[in-house]
């Protein structure tokens, strides 16, 4: 084999090198984006299940107080009418 031979040979391997690297760099990169995208994605549903939920917490909150202004009058009116209970007695 002559010198030429080598060195066409070690270019050979050399472009392929450089491709296989180009190609392996390509695919990571878009992986990765890819993943990136993916995991927005998720961020921005967790969000808007947080969300969801908040509204439905601010709406039990505004129910239990209703209730509990419901409970406190009928306490009132329980009071008020064992008092006359004792009363009539």
């Amino acid at each position: 084999m002559s010198a030429t031979d080598w060195q066409e040979i070690i270019g050979t391997i050399g472009i392929f090198s450089l491709i296989a690297i180009v190609i392996v760099v390509s695919i990571w990169q878009f992986a990765s984006t890819r993943r990136a995208k993916i995991v927005l994605a998720r961020e921005s549903e967790y969000r808007r299940i947080a969300d969801k939920s908040l509204l439905v917490q601010e709406s039990v909150e505004r129910h239990l107080a209703e209730l509990g202004g419901r409970v406190a009058e009928m306490q009132t009116r329980m009071q008020t009418l064992e008092r006359l209970l004792k009363e009539v007695e």
